[in-house]
């Protein structure tokens, strides 16, 4: 089961983990330059997740969304700046550890799992970073295990194995998985690659029931599709060129001019019943 947070902590211990609550941000990115090749593909960032906040990190195809969230994970070197998870900076503490409060739901961890596993054993593997069955389930690990699938709505999938799923179910399992580590930010890479509009829907409503929550993470969306921007995220930052376009209030910062500026593109962004939609503008013209 979940593990209830008391109203007015300010630090959480669950197994490994001992973090703050308030005062310190779950993510800080400072003035981060990524180099490849020789070349800038990160320049400058900056970047702030407080504790309950959730964030869409958006930006089209080169922008930089791939590069920082491997300089988060630790897979590609900072040139200058620095990043913190729970107030510990990289390279002053060990990453191995911090890593397991940071979870991740991408393609690439969808490839890694075996066809022929059970979603409750996949689940399960999460609670120590592992992919595929290793040694016999403790009943406490299956509950829990089923416990995170029933709390997105999709405990009848315990059974089924993997290669079954459709894909709107596997992306639920996975974050089932990610949850048993219990971390503080969950980075959702492109997580509706591949969903029809109603299964997008679905996905979408499963992360309103997960924030609701007491012990929900922080959530980091990546994307480069407004309509998948759904009211449980209340902050954007924004990518071009691995410089930051702008970051605040989804409100504030998903608007024309920026989206316009992010994709190189004149754009027009509408908004209704917070919920947003993208068209090219009929306007003739180039955005610098």
């Amino acid at each position: 089961m979940a593990t209830r947070r008391p109203a007015g902590l300010t630090s959480w211990a669950e197994g490994d983990h001992d973090w703050q609550m308030t005062a310190t941000p779950v993510l800080e990115v400072r003035d981060l330059t990524v180099f490849r090749g020789g070349e800038p593909v990160l320049r400058d960032v900056s970047w702030r997740v407080a504790s309950g906040e959730h964030w869409v990190l958006f930006g089209g195809n080169g922008s930089g969304k791939t590069t920082l969230l491997s300089a988060l994970l630790t897979y590609v070197p900072a040139a200058r700046g620095s990043i913190s998870v729970l107030g510990k900076e990289h390279g002053k503490f060990d990453w191995r550890q911090l890593r397991k409060w940071v979870g991740m739901v991408s393609n690439a961890v969808e490839r890694l799992v075996p066809s022929e596993e059970r979603a409750v054993d996949i689940v399960r593997g999460g609670k120590q970073g592992m992919i595929g069955s290793w040694g016999r389930a403790e009943a406490d690990e299956e509950e829990q295990a089923r416990a995170e699938l029933r709390g997105l709505g999709c405990e009848y999938l315990a059974a089924r194995r993997f290669e079954v799923l459709s894909q709107g179910e596997r992306q639920r399992v996975l974050i089932a998985r990610a949850l048993m580590a219990r971390p503080a930010l969950l980075i959702l890479d492109e997580p509706c690659s591949g969903l029809d509009a109603a299964a997008r829907e679905r996905f979408l409503l499963a992360l309103e029931t997960l924030v609701a929550r007491d012990d929900a993470p922080s959530l980091v969306l990546v994307t480069h599709h407004v309509e998948e921007i759904s009211p449980t995220f209340g902050h954007v930052l924004m990518l071009r060129d691995g410089q930051v376009v702008a970051s605040g209030g989804t409100a504030q910062t998903l608007t024309t001019e920026n989206v316009s500026r992010a994709l190189g593109t004149p754009m027009v962004v509408r908004q209704h019943a917070g919920r947003y939609s993208l068209s090219l503008s009929v306007e003739v013209g180039r955005v610098v």
